[in-house]
């Protein structure tokens, strides 16, 4: 077992990736206040070749020293647009055919791993901020709230470990690999 050159990798060109099929996901991200958590949201979008992210209200936007240290040049190779309203950016979303699925804790969520994503269709994943989660309103807009179930005694997951594994989730079951 050797570990893999950055050649026998065979990574995109950052013009490369922009010309090539994306998975039918963007992410949203709903008033994220770590640039470094924006920075790995860009950093996974990249990894798993996500259409767009949308930033929304007081989420930090490239360039940004911080949001950099992490993306690591992502945010040249990933698409972002910015909305100051979330629940706009929900509206523009679900009329362009997406399905909005928030990522929070709810009395009627759905368990992440019973959730079972149309291969036909585009998926909008929101995550909330960092100490309020999703807000109430931005939830009203979602069309499912996804959980990933915990088994400690913390309440929650960093955002960027959430968006990591709902996406590999979600690219699973919708074989995109």
């Amino acid at each position: 077992m050797k570990k893999l050159s950055m050649e026998e990798l065979e990574r995109l060109s950052i013009e490369e990736f922009k010309e090539v099929k994306k998975s039918p996901i963007v992410l949203v991200l709903d008033n994220i206040r770590s640039l470094n958590n924006v920075g790995s949201a860009f950093r996974t979008g990249d990894a798993f070749r996500v259409e767009k992210i949308y930033l929304c209200g007081i989420t930090g936007t490239p360039p940004h020293r911080d949001i950099q240290k992490t993306a690591l040049g992502a945010t040249e190779s990933v698409e972002w647009e910015y909305h100051s309203d979330t629940t706009q950016a929900l509206e523009k979303l679900k009329s362009e055919g997406y399905i909005n699925c928030a990522l929070e804790q709810v009395d009627r969520s759905v368990m992440l791993q019973n959730f079972k994503p149309d291969q036909a269709k585009k998926y909008a994943l929101i995550f909330g901020n960092e100490v309020f989660g999703v807000e109430e309103e931005v939830l009203k807009a979602c069309d499912y709230v996804l959980e990933i179930p915990q088994l400690g005694t913390k309440h929650s997951l960093n955002i960027s470990v959430t968006l990591g594994i709902a996406v590999w989730d979600l690219m699973v079951k919708m074989k995109q690999f």
